[in-house]
């Protein structure tokens, strides 16, 4: 569907945002990976548990509204997440879960980066790049072509600058909209307060 140009009304009980693809052929062949604090561990979790990955991604996802895990039954939830072909990965501080990246190859020949974030607490201390250097390596250490993610409007206001800093190039953009997940009961009516919400009357 062709938007038209000018201002799209959204619906009530909606939100909306600007979803832009970004995506890299090779890892930055000019930078080593970052190094980290001596209490920082980045490891893939084998066979993740449905609660600990809940609870992570909601530390991590809750401030940008992340909702289409939690919006999935808890089965196929577990399923997912426990995918041969899906690798989640913790950042631990002093053993305790702060970043959470999630690397999806089922797609032959690819790997996106379906999920990356911090929590509040690390951001600003060099954790994401940290997390970045490892991710990508972890993605082209299989036969792929291409990593890819996708951002939008409602993730970190330096996102953007972040991925392609670490040599993401944007490809491609879309009007993504959904139920407001705050509204759903996915989340509390006050989370990410700087996100409106518009109640159907």
């Amino acid at each position: 569907m062709q938007l038209p140009d000018g201002f799209t009304a959204i619906p009530p009980g909606k939100i909306a945002a600007i979803a832009t693809i970004l995506e890299m052929t090779a890892p930055p062949a000019d930078r080593e990976p970052l190094s980290g604090e001596a209490n920082w561990r980045f490891e893939r979790v084998a066979a993740p548990d449905p609660a600990w990955y809940e609870a992570l991604y909601r530390r991590v996802g809750g401030n940008h509204l992340w909702y289409s895990r939690l919006a999935m039954p808890g089965d196929d939830l577990a399923a997912t997440i426990r995918h041969p072909d899906l690798a989640i990965h913790a950042l631990t501080v002093d053993g305790s879960p702060e970043g959470l990246v999630e690397l999806d190859f089922r797609e032959e020949g690819a790997c996106e980066l379906v999920f990356f974030g911090v929590t509040e607490t690390l951001i600003g201390t060099r954790a994401a790049r940290f997390m970045m250097g490892r991710a990508i390596a972890a993605a082209f250490a299989r036969p792929i072509q291409r990593l890819w993610l996708h951002t939008n409007t409602m993730d970190h206001p330096r996102a953007m600058a972040f991925y392609r800093r670490s040599g993401f190039t944007p490809v491609r953009q879309m009007v993504e909209i959904a139920d407001d997940p705050r509204l759903t009961g996915l989340f509390a009516p006050d989370a990410a307060p700087h996100l409106p919400i518009f109640a159907k009357g």
